[in-house]
């Protein structure tokens, strides 16, 4: 079942009138008076039926002003709600139908390049190394400096321009470098790359990847030197091993030919890697893995060994922000002992590694790793976890309050809507019926796990039926004379009157059970998708 997915646009109002985006004028004239005459609060005498009556017929009449508007309609279409509400205008004096349609067509363009340029990715980071021992030694605590940017700005749908610099200083010396990448997007399963590097090693290259199969991508490299002509060739394959583990191999050809073989696995609470690579003049494997033990924060183990590494780190992170994450990891190696303290922000990153000792001492190199990690659980355990855990609970619990009322709101209103249609509804059934035509007899809307399940088991259990709402009643108003039912593609079925939306933010289904001409049917549609009743495949 093709899943349509959701539109940027407003689209409640057509849900509300049962419309298509593209339902002409005549259309939306008659769908606002077959409503009118259900809702409209001169036909209701009881009080109570009188007021929900009022109030839905002041939803259909909202509608029908902003769709039978032409004007109205269009700004709808492009920005939804909150540009009628925002009070946007199409401009000053614009009465000719060409110039309204001139001023819509730059309003679309400019949001389109907004939101094209909203996709700017810019990534950065500074690296600041400091040394203990070359302090001791009388010399500055800065050993050295490194500065990376990059910035990938999408041109279109098709094109991405990747720019970025780097430069390290070390010492006395320093190095830099500028990039530029510009990625063409030649079909859905394809791309092409081309390169150009200015600095020390400077080099034109192009690069193109290919998914060969559902399971199987493939990318192959050339770069050529503008400094001495050499050439260098690169191949590599990924494949999907595991609905969670992921296998590569790469082949580089040149001056630095080698051949690495790679492996990932990720689920929810572990990421785990490795790599073993040898070249011409050098071997080396890899091995790391990290823990999640919540959404805030982790531990990570890794490992290096070869012909230039030989070291091991241990540290975690934790958020301490939405878009903010601090590291602090703990390294031993040939090299000695070291800390590195990380910030990362966004696409930002600031890494400081210090070197605390050349010497390898059993006590010292205990106590660097020993006395950091108790500080930092005694303060997690007496200060911060209590402090957080009464703050999130708190959260957490208000959340939770302000949606179950909502959520208990939105379904008391979708009753009484129901209510409203079903004298309606109980008409165009019998009349069905009589027919031997479209009944539907049981429609079901919401969490689309537990519908899948009420489907397999037909029961759906009292401790999840908060998640799903009986729409039988809508949907046998919404049947035609001639025994047809359809529901338009991209329109939410939350916003059709007498549905509501019983699990906001998880994917949603519509389950339909129906008879024709005496013949059971059943089908199930994803929450954007067209549902055209009846069908033969739907037969069961």
């Amino acid at each position: 079942m093709a899943s349509t997915p959701e539109p940027e646009d407003g689209r409640e109002l057509y849900a509300l009138l049962h419309l298509s985006p593209d339902a002409s004028d005549e259309e939306i004239r008659r769908a606002y008076r077959q409503y009118a005459q259900i809702y409209h609060p001169d036909k209701y005498q009881d009080p109570q039926m009188k007021e929900v009556a009022t109030e839905n017929f002041q939803r259909i009449r909202d509608a029908y002003e902003i769709l039978s508007d032409e004007n109205k309609r269009q700004i709808y279409d492009i920005y939804g709600m909150e540009g009628l509400n925002s009070g946007l205008e199409l401009g000053p004096k614009l009465s000719k139908p060409e110039e309204i349609k001139e001023q819509l067509e730059r309003l679309r363009r400019h949001k389109e390049e907004e939101k094209l340029f909203a996709h700017a990715r810019p990534n950065g980071s500074i690296v600041a190394n400091f040394s203990v021992p070359q302090y001791l030694d009388g010399d500055g605590i800065m050993k050295g400096m490194g500065m990376s940017s990059e910035v990938e700005l999408p041109l279109s749908k098709q094109n991405t321009l990747v720019v970025g610099g780097n430069l390290v200083v070390n010492g006395s010396a320093g190095t830099g470098a500028a990039s530029t990448v510009l990625r063409h997007q030649l079909s859905s399963v394809s791309s092409i790359d081309f390169m150009a590097t200015a600095g020390l090693r400077s080099l034109i290259g192009m690069q193109t990847s290919r998914q060969i199969s559902p399971h199987c991508t493939a990318t192959s490299g050339l770069a050529v030197s503008l400094r001495d002509g050499s050439i260098n060739l690169s191949n590599a394959w990924t494949r999907q091993l595991s609905e969670n583990a992921v296998g590569n191999i790469q082949l580089v050809l040149g001056d630095d030919s080698s051949i690495s073989v790679g492996w990932q696995k990720k689920d929810e609470k572990s990421t785990a890697t490795a790599e073993v690579k040898f070249g011409t003049n050098f071997f080396g494997a890899s091995a790391n893995y990290i823990h999640r033990f919540s959404s805030k924060s982790h531990a990570r183990v890794a490992g290096r060994v070869g012909s230039t590494n030989l070291d091991f780190e241990i540290g975690g992170g934790r958020r301490i922000s939405e878009f903010s994450t601090v590291r602090m990891m703990y390294n031993i190696g040939i090299q000695g002992v070291s800390w590195r303290f990380e910030l990362h922000r966004a696409g930002q990153k600031l890494i400081i590694p210090v070197l605390l000792s050349t010497d390898l001492n059993a006590l010292f190199v205990t106590s660097a790793f020993a006395i950091p990690s108790a500080l930092y659980f005694l303060l997690q355990t007496c200060v911060v976890k209590p402090y957080h855990l009464k703050r999130e609970k708190q959260k957490t619990l208000e959340k939770m309050e302000g949606l179950s009322t909502q959520l208990t709101e939105a379904r008391k209103a979708a009753k009484k809507a129901q209510k409203l249609l079903e004298p309606v509804s109980n008409r165009k059934k019998n009349r069905q019926l009589e027919n031997n035509g479209l009944v539907i007899t049981k429609a079901m809307y919401g969490n689309r796990k537990i519908i899948k399940e009420s489907a397999e088991f037909d029961e759906i259990n009292d401790d999840v039926d908060s998640q799903v709402f009986d729409v039988t009643i809508p949907l046998n108003f919404l049947v035609t004379e001639a025994g047809q039912l359809k529901l338009h593609e991209g329109i939410k079925k939350s916003g059709i009157m007498g549905f509501y939306d019983p699990c906001p933010g998880d994917p949603k289904l519509l389950l339909v059970e129906y008879t024709f001409h005496g013949r059971k049917y059943k089908v199930m549609v994803d929450d954007y998708e067209a549902l055209l009743i009846p069908q033969d495949i739907h037969q069961f």
